[in-house]
């Protein structure tokens, strides 16, 4: 069974740093691309970063472009999400997600989702 698990959310003040992990199961990260998306209460999921083998990172939000980076250990089928300079505005809910092969901005295109992990920014 192919799934997705999320870990490491948590709360944290404003400026500080997280790492969130997305364990994949019954399927390798080789050849597929692993997405975050984020959804904050009153709006719309985002997609946050993406990671694929061959590409790296493909970063989607202008809001963390330069605060998040995705990097995978594929010894551990894991992909982490290294968040740093922390805002109260990056709270959310955040699910990672694959697709084969190439990263899309698109949610509609990916077919594996882990449940997610919530990471609340606060003082």
């Amino acid at each position: 069974q192919k799934q997705l698990v999320e870990s490491g959310g948590e709360l944290v003040q404003p400026g500080g740093s997280l790492r969130l992990a997305c364990v994949a199961s019954g399927f390798t990260l080789r050849t597929t691309s692993i997405a975050w998306f984020r959804e904050a209460p009153g709006k719309e999921r985002e997609a946050v970063i993406c990671n694929n083998y061959v590409d790296g990172n493909t970063a989607y939000a202008a809001s963390t472009k330069d605060r998040f980076t995705a990097t995978r250990d594929s010894a551990k089928n894991t992909v982490y999400l290294q968040m740093t300079s922390l805002k109260p505005e990056d709270t959310a809910l955040y699910s990672c997600a694959a697709r084969d092969w190439y990263c899309s901005h698109d949610e509609t295109q990916y077919h594996i989702w882990g449940l997610g992990t919530q990471v609340t920014v606060s003082s």
